[in-house]
């Protein structure tokens, strides 16, 4: 007889569901629930919570619904790893039928013609499609406003869910929704998984169908997902690799653990997000890891080749745009610095390659990175769009100095919660490995989940 203590606590319609991912699935395929109830579920929550937070652009309840009835029609839902399970896409990634706005009102108003190949997986595998979320206008920067509007940290609605994946995680830690795909290229899945207590991964180079935008920031930017437990991240993650064996998640044996605080740049540190890596630190050894204190030698030239990919990448992506004379200004300075580097022959290969060898050394000695995910707890929700290119600048490396190094390289990384601090804003640490290692940082991910459990949903919701 199954336990009923692992079946899902689904309440009355109306009412947020507090089941995760992998329980929803397990009901849905042992036919205890249908996925359209999980679907209406998911469709209420964000009916009643969004208007406050912002977190989503477009919401499908009708496809949705038909969605979730054709998966409740399939007799063998056991061959469905997603069966019947609400997910929100990130707003620029290509969703059939529905308009890829990016934050900007010079995108394309226009219904896109066909799925991204990992929303085609994801729908393959029996998710329902419940809406598309929120970004800063084409993903630049990390705070999630637009022309569109703000959208808010459930865990405070002062303070930005981050950027640019910031309403997939406001969606979710609100419980909206279980999982949610997200992009990261210079942090946008791991900056918003930290501002709101939410694990979140971003895969090493290859793993998982890239396509974003207009060559993904010169091969910086991955998708990834953003969840409330190790187990769902890693469920979804398995689908978009079209990996199953990434689903089971197992406890890594003794690792070389290196704790490091160090930054690219001589930057203020918060001495809570220091506490936060260097008590995981402390966790693991008692877990039996060896922990020593390490870092990276970034140098002088990671910084420089990490900005020029970031600026010329967003002027490719403005490129594609119907209108780019309707950017905001911040955005067509970013894009006008790089269209001066691509003139000047940038980027190239050179400081990519340089820190590369640098990174391999130090992989070669440790087998796992942990560091604080942000230097500074979440900046405020405002207007961000409207304000100067050089403020969001200064704001936003000030914040979130951590995670870019390791976009540059292509190596994998996660974000996962450390606790809360006295303001009751989320504590993360960030744990980087080397590419191919995917499966090791959910492993440990998962050995800090059981060692530090963490609140899954945002207190007031």
């Amino acid at each position: 007889m199954a336990d009923r203590s692992e079946q899902p606590r689904w309440v009355v319609p109306g009412r947020r569901p507090t089941a995760t991912a992998t329980q929803t699935v397990a009901a849905v395929v042992r036919g205890e629930l249908t996925a359209r109830t999980a679907t209406e579920h998911a469709l209420q929550c964000i009916a009643d919570l969004d208007g406050n937070l912002g977190a989503f652009q477009e919401v499908l309840a009708d496809s949705a619904l038909r969605e979730a009835d054709a998966v409740d029609e399939i007799t063998d839902r056991s061959r469905l790893p997603l069966a019947g399970l609400p997910i929100a896409i990130k707003d620029n990634i290509p969703v059939r039928g529905v308009p890829m706005r990016e934050g900007s009102a010079g995108s394309d108003a226009s219904p896109q013609r066909v799925d991204h190949e990992i929303v085609r997986r994801l729908r393959s595998a029996g998710a329902v499609i419940v809406g598309v979320t929120r970004v800063p206008e084409l993903a630049v920067f990390c705070s999630t406003d637009s022309t569109f509007g703000i959208t808010r940290n459930p865990w405070d609605h002062d303070r930005t869910p981050g950027g640019s994946s910031g309403g997939s995680a406001a969606a979710v830690a609100a419980g909206m929704v279980a999982v949610a795909q997200g992009n990261d290229g210079m942090g946008s899945i791991r900056i918003p998984s930290a501002c709101c207590g939410l694990v979140g991964i971003k895969p090493g180079l290859g793993v998982v169908p890239s396509g974003i935008g207009n060559g993904a920031w010169y091969d910086m930017a991955e998708n990834g997902a953003l969840a409330t437990t190790v187990e769902d991240c890693a469920l979804v993650f398995s689908v978009m690799a079209d990996d199953p064996s990434y689903a089971t998640v197992r406890a890594p044996g003794p690792l070389r653990v290196a704790v490091s605080t160090k930054m690219t740049a001589p930057l203020p540190l918060d001495p809570r997000w220091a506490a936060a890596a260097l008590e995981t630190g402390e966790l693991l050894r008692g877990a039996g890891h060896t922990v020593t204190t390490a870092s990276p030698s970034y140098g002088q030239r990671t910084t420089p080749s990490e900005l020029v990919r970031w600026f010329a990448g967003v002027e490719l992506d403005a490129q594609l745009l119907a209108d780019r004379s309707k950017l905001h200004p911040r955005t067509r300075r970013h894009a006008a610095v790089g269209r001066l580097a691509q003139r000047l022959g940038l980027p190239n290969e050179k400081g990519r390659a340089w820190f590369r060898r640098r990174a391999d050394a130090f992989f070669a000695e440790h087998d796992v990175l942990v560091t604080p995910t942000l230097a500074q707890p979440p900046i405020e929700a405002s207007a961000w769009s409207e304000r100067g290119w050089l403020r969001n600048m200064v704001s936003n490396v000030r914040y979130a100095p951590f995670c870019a190094p390791w976009n540059l390289v292509g190596f994998p990384a996660m974000a996962v919660p450390a606790g809360v601090d006295p303001d009751g804003t989320p504590l993360s640490v960030q744990l980087v490995g080397r590419p191919g290692s995917e499966s090791l940082l959910l492993g440990l991910a998962r050995l800090l989940e059981q060692l530090r459990p963490w609140q899954r949903i945002a207190p007031d919701y």
